[in-house]
């Protein structure tokens, strides 16, 4: 058991604990049994980072760990924990409860038990866990998307704003009446109109998004993805969806959720570094929309961005 008898081993504790990768370590140790492969999945950093800083909680006695096969997994030491080193503890977590990048482990953690609670299932199915497979070889992926992309109505009028170079706008030519893909780009709109030339159904026209070029009311869908963080204002492009939506259209709306990788940040050429879903749950609200969804992704396996929201919003029927 830890316990606080002499001054050098509180400050021990202090310094253990004054590292934002060992705070970040022990949030996800705190209740859950992980590797060491998993944590760097989860937290995003090369092995030998994370082994360093669990060997030094290790030392000071935070964390406990055990052998698995060829695995070492490692937890919380909570029940070794005097009163002191505990209340040291929770005073850490609460005051990192709002970290940008806490927040950004957390979904990764969510996502990495999801896939532990699959695989076990898929252990007992037996039989049944090589159908997916086996329909896959045989029929492709795309069919699984092709059901959904047939909800919309098949003289659905679609804004993508932002287009970029025509993905989403090819996708989705096949299953509505027209997609008006919309870019400030030149470069971007050449390569959509590459890629969507022998769609009839699409229009492309460059325009910015404060100020989109679509006449008022006439649009079904309105979407905007991974493009409010290239914008200055935001409030401004939502108000713009509402706009030339009609009563009853939905607005779209996928981006960054708050993280603080500057390098990331750099790269990509944002202007900022994400949204919280209060944040957009109001600008939605704002620009005359009644919010219908407002949710976190769960993030992708290999995918090495901060993660996503998904957002959408509804003209009411009253709307002109």
């Amino acid at each position: 058991m830890i316990i606080a008898a002499q001054p050098d081993l509180l400050l021990g504790w202090m310094a253990g604990l004054a590292d934002r990768i060992r705070l970040r370590l022990m949030r996800v140790l705190d209740q859950h049994e992980l590797g060491v492969a998993e944590m760097c999945e989860i937290l995003q950093l090369p092995q030998s980072t994370v082994s360093r800083h669990l060997k030094v909680l290790s030392e000071q006695g935070w964390l406990k760990s055990r052998r698995q096969g060829a695995v070492h997994l490692y937890r919380m030491a909570a029940g070794e924990l005097d009163g002191g080193a505990r209340k040291l503890w929770l005073a850490a977590r609460e005051q990192t409860e709002v970290w940008p990048a806490v927040r950004q482990d957390q979904l990764r953690l969510a996502r990495r038990l999801q896939e532990r609670r699959q695989t076990s299932e898929a252990f007992f199915a037996g039989a049944a866990s090589q159908w997916d497979r086996l329909r896959a070889d045989a029929y492709g992926r795309s069919f699984s998307q092709q059901p959904m992309l047939a909800l919309l109505p098949a003289d659905a009028v679609v804004a993508d704003l932002g287009c970029g170079t025509g993905e989403v706008a090819a996708t989705l030519a096949p299953w509505v009446g027209r997609v008006i893909g919309i870019d400030n780009s030149a470069a971007m709109l050449k390569a959509a109109g590459r890629r969507t030339e022998n769609l009839a159904s699409v229009e492309l026209r460059r325009g910015e998004l404060d100020a989109i070029p679509i006449e008022d009311a006439c649009c079904d869908v309105a979407m905007v993805l991974l493009v409010l963080s290239y914008v200055t204002d935001a409030p401004a492009v939502l108000k713009e969806m509402a706009r030339i939506l009609k009563p009853g259209g939905r607005a779209v709306v996928v981006d960054l959720l708050p993280h603080d990788r500057e390098d990331f940040h750099q790269k990509m050429g944002h202007q900022v570094m994400g949204f919280e879903l209060d944040q957009v749950r109001t600008m939605l609200e704002e620009s005359g929309l009644k919010v219908t969804r407002a949710t976190a992704l769960p993030p992708e396996v290999g995918a090495k961005g901060p993660a996503l929201f998904l957002a959408s919003g509804m003209r009411c029927l009253g709307d002109r």
